[in-house]
């Protein structure tokens, strides 16, 4: 007797595991995200609602279709539909049907695979860096943008983007009609992001946010992907603006023959006096190795500096790199000046060599 109640004990633990997956949550309107731990598992959909819609249609002839196609053991009819999940199999995009064909709701099931036992697959890290996202802002007008690179071997788009101070229950974010478009309003306020053409970098914008005022509260994204195979996963960073400022370039310019000046980015926040910048110079003797990017050389000669002129001797290629001078955040990108030869031993043709200046 007691083996018997056992079992049936056991059987109807497995049932409810069976068709209960770990966790499903909507991301957006007809789209359900369900977590799965490599278990096997039933997820119930409902094509029409007890709203009165049910009226003018025949609930017994609503057919059902995944991706477009009729299940392969013949047509499923009726107001309920079983997804059945196996492992990271189940998501697809699932329509229902009048007896007509007509379209009468659909809902896009995406499977999220659990974090601790599958590695992410989808996006991939760049060279020397930890994180699958790379943030950075130009100065502190409340613009911030990040990019990520896509694993060669899977396809993948942005699904949904989440972006606010903080982390507020209250955050409620939408979508445009283009779907490249979002706006996440709370009550710290609104932020915009949108994703350009190739798919690989988002632009967001804090609108309430005021350059002067000290960053109470980090800025939280996260991004969604999706692959080919209706796989979901979230990338995360956490950040404040002050800690992903990157400056613009500086621009450098000849003063004489022999003295160089540089100036704050055009896009860096004013007055400097308010937002200063340090300087990272370096010099490297000698001939040019390589040209097109000589500040990247070994025999750099560094130096740190407030002071924004230089005096330059011949055959001398100079590096200038600005940083945040109240921050230890990233450094721009160098930009460059090439003294040539001295135009009294080298005439003609080597005139045009006396200055060169690149950024």
């Amino acid at each position: 007797m007691r083996l018997c109640v056992f079992s049936i004990f056991c059987a109807l633990l497995q049932q409810v595991h069976v068709q209960n997956p770990r966790n499903q949550w909507t991301l957006l309107p007809n789209v359900v995200v369900v977590e799965v731990t490599g278990s096997s598992g039933q997820l119930l959909l409902t094509c029409l609602t007890h709203t009165g819609d049910e009226d003018d249609v025949d609930i017994n002839n609503i057919s059902w279709m995944k991706d477009g196609m009729e299940e392969e053991e013949g047509p499923t009819r009726g107001n309920s539909y079983v997804v059945r999940l196996e492992e990271s199999q189940g998501g697809g995009n699932y329509t229902c049907h009048g007896k007509d064909g007509s379209l009468l709701n659909h809902t896009v099931v995406l499977i999220q695979e659990d974090g601790e036992l599958h590695e992410r697959k989808i996006l991939r890290k760049k060279t020397g860096q930890g994180d699958y996202l790379d943030c950075s802002a130009q100065n502190y007008n409340g613009e911030f943008h990040c990019s990520w690179l896509w694993d060669p071997y899977r396809s993948g788009k942005v699904t949904f983007v989440r972006a606010e101070r903080g982390y507020d229950d209250h955050t409620q974010c939408s979508v445009d009609p283009s779907g490249l478009r979002w706006t996440c309003s709370s009550p710290a306020g609104d932020i915009v992001c949108s994703l350009d053409s190739s798919g690989h970098r988002l632009s967001c914008l804090d609108e309430q946010h005021c350059p002067y005022a000290e960053e109470t509260r980090r800025i939280s994204l996260s991004i969604y992907v999706t692959s080919s195979l209706f796989l979901v996963e979230e990338y995360f960073q956490n950040f404040y603006l002050s800690g992903i400022v990157k400056p613009d370039r500086v621009t450098i310019s000849r003063v004489n023959r022999t003295t160089i000046e540089w100036v704050y980015p055009g896009s860096w926040n004013r007055p400097y006096s308010y937002f200063p910048l340090s300087f990272q110079v370096a010099e490297v003797r000698g001939a040019c190795k390589d040209c097109t990017n000589p500040c990247t050389q070994p025999t750099m000669t560094m130096l740190f500096t407030d002071i924004r002129q230089l005096k330059v001797k011949r055959r001398t290629t100079v590096c200038v790199r600005a940083q945040d001078a109240l921050c230890n955040s990233q450094w721009s990108e160098w930009s460059h000046y090439r003294q040539g030869r001295d135009k009294r031993k080298h005439k003609g043709k080597d005139r045009r060599n006396r200055g060169q200046i690149s950024r």
